[in-house]
């Protein structure tokens, strides 16, 4: 099987592919301004907002499944319109599709959110994201669209940077004690990723750890497994910031974990025995 990962130069982008191909699947991947590291899999460069170039790299790699984990940020043409012009590809094709989607979809208000509910986003990221994914199960309704929250693994995460950077006292920022999510590890999101594109399930699923921790909270814990001084982490409430954007939003990733073998691990008992074991936590 021949598997194709959108923004496959990004930090899940590689997690997927070393880990497709230490399964030994064909592996081809693509970016937006330079290649990845991984000579595994076969490169190629791709701006999602060009059909044309879509449809062109659809058809020279053939993949059986396609997983899009490529980041736009709130630019529209990339994070709303280009992952449906990917799923109408996918579907001419009949080639399996996993989304990659987040938990920016929701506002917080109910702060506890499974698979049924309803998208009600309060930032142009979210909005965007969230008609991604409308979009993407209007025209393609075998598709999966897998939510996730923060990414954690190693210091190549963008939270794991900011902690790093804080501590060292090289950047100014807060970290928000109000400000709950439900990070998960890299390895196991790709690892519930290539799952769910291996299988049969469609539609929305979440895939995030199980426990619930602020963003100070998260910096402390990658600050004691990374041996830093926790004391120098900045900490402040985000409803004090002029800063916009949901406070608690929890995914019950419950449902879709038991469809998986993989399993979801909580931030505290990975950060944790990382710390305790003397590992630096790197996949």
């Amino acid at each position: 099987m021949t598997i194709l990962i959108i923004g496959g130069s990004g930090f899940l982008g590689a997690e997927l592919i070393r880990q497709a191909t230490v399964a030994e699947q064909a592996t081809a991947a693509t970016y937006a301004t330079r290649p990845g590291d991984a000579v595994q899999a076969v490169w190629y460069p791709l701006d999602l907002r060009d059909a044309g170039r879509l449809d062109a790299v659809m058809s020279e790699v053939s993949p059986r499944v396609v997983i899009n984990a490529s980041s736009g940020g709130a630019d529209w043409a990339v994070t709303a319109q280009a992952p449906i012009r990917l799923a109408m590809a996918a579907a001419r094709q009949g080639v399996r599709l996993v989304h990659v989607s987040s938990d920016a979809v929701f506002s917080g208000t109910r702060v506890h959110y499974d698979e049924s509910s309803l998208p009600d986003p309060i930032t142009p990221y979210g909005a965007a994201k969230a008609a991604a994914e409308t979009g993407i199960l209007a025209v393609y309704p075998e598709a999966v669209v897998a939510r996730t929250s923060l990414i954690i693994g190693d210091v190549r995460s963008g939270h794991e940077r900011l902690v790093h950077e804080l501590a060292a006292g090289t950047r100014n920022g807060i970290l928000f004690t109000d400000d709950i999510r439900c990070p998960v590890h890299v390895a196991d999101l790709a690892a519930a990723l290539l799952e769910l594109a291996s299988g049969n399930s469609s539609g929305i699923h979440h895939v995030a750890g199980p426990d619930a921790v602020s963003r100070h909270e998260l910096g402390i814990l990658i600050a004691r497994r990374d041996g830093l001084d926790a004391s120098r982490l900045p900490t402040g409430r985000r409803t004090d910031s002029p800063l916009g954007g949901a406070l608690d939003v929890r995914l019950d990733s419950r449902a879709t974990q038991r469809k998986l073998s993989t399993t979801l691990r909580g931030v505290r008992a990975v950060l944790h025995g990382a710390a305790a074991s003397g590992e630096d936590g790197s996949v």
